[in-house]
């Protein structure tokens, strides 16, 4: 798949703004409900970084809806891209680095899907990805860059960049085609009923996506009082009119980070480090029926992770947040 389908006109992408509703009204709704805002073939931006406020609640509501064809793009992606890949909920996955962490190595999942053309890992360098974002969210369809030029990273994106000469200077400049996600899933410490999303910790490319996204679903650890948003303006990073729904998920993040509340879940996470490594096919399936298929609902899903490993997870975030 080449960006033509991911790059679109700014006219385009203003008859959208103007018509959705920007209206301050609550947007609380169900993991299942926000699923259906986000329909197959759909291209889906992820917050976080890495094991780093992932919003895989969302995620795993999504792979349960059984969506398809999904265009997936992240800064870094890590154990979520895997089952992207091996649920076949998406083929296709735009990020800088393609890894569960790295203590455990290079993704055998991904190697296994784009080795055999199951699937395409399309590779950008970090800060391309977080420049495509920021043109994406300013309306414009490209951002001037040096990046890229002196590696072979350009080489391999290949004719989805374009290089020209500055009309300034003379010298050459790489054109980075804008991100504007139809959906974006972000999960914040804590945000309002009508989508005001205050950030603790580093924000990575989040604020960007979200101006840049169509629809934002935000998960959130808690839902707050607008009263309370409004003692601390400051932190509020993610504005309401930006956002189309609003899911309270406590642990939202499970087995991932989310700074001040809790750490990764490093048991878990080894363990499906061992399954994935053993077999890229079955483990990955097997992991797939055990933790997001078998559950009933989120707190199910938690409740198999264990009560131990939610504590300690909790007690060793809490550690770290100096509030």
């Amino acid at each position: 798949m080449g960006i033509e389908p991911l790059v679109k006109s700014y006219s385009a992408l203003r008859h959208e703004t103007l018509t959705r509703d920007r209206g301050l009204r609550e947007k609380v709704m169900t993991l299942e409900e926000a699923a259906k805002l986000v329909h197959d073939g759909d291209h889906v931006g992820i917050g976080g970084c890495t094991v780093s406020r992932t919003p895989l609640a969302m995620i795993w509501a999504l792979i349960r809806a059984r969506k398809r064809e999904l265009v997936i793009s992240r800064s870094i992606t890590s154990t979520e891209g895997d089952l992207f890949f091996a649920s076949g909920t998406s083929k296709h996955v735009i990020t800088s680095w393609f890894t569960q962490g790295i203590v455990w190595g290079v993704s055998k999942v991904m190697r296994h899907h784009t080795e055999n053309k199951l699937a395409r890992f399309e590779e950008w360098s970090h800060m391309s990805i977080g420049l495509r974002y920021r043109a994406g969210a300013m309306g414009i369809p490209f951002m001037p860059s040096r990046t890229m030029l002196g590696s072979d990273v350009g080489k391999q994106v290949g004719d989805e960049i374009k290089v020209m000469d500055c009309p300034f200077t003379g010298e050459k400049i790489v054109l980075l085609p804008a991100l504007n996600p139809d959906v974006a899933l972000i999960h914040v410490q804590r945000c309002d009923a009508f989508g005001n999303a205050q950030l603790d910790g580093l924000q990575f490319m989040d604020i960007d996506m979200a101006m840049a996204a169509n629809k934002v679903i935000l998960t959130t650890e808690r839902i707050v009082s607008n009263d309370q948003i409004r003692r601390t303006p400051d932190r509020t990073r993610i504005p309401f009119f930006t956002v189309d729904a609003v899911v309270e998920a406590p642990f939202g993040c499970a087995p991932h980070e989310c700074y001040g509340l809790y750490e990764p879940f490093f048991t878990h996470l080894d363990h499906y480090a061992q399954v994935s490594s053993q077999d890229p096919v079955k483990g990955p399936q097997q992991y797939l029926e055990e933790f997001y298929y078998g559950p009933k609902s989120w707190p199910d899903y938690l409740a198999k992770l264990g009560m131990d490993a939610l504590l300690d997870a909790s007690r060793r975030g809490r550690s770290v947040h100096n509030d």
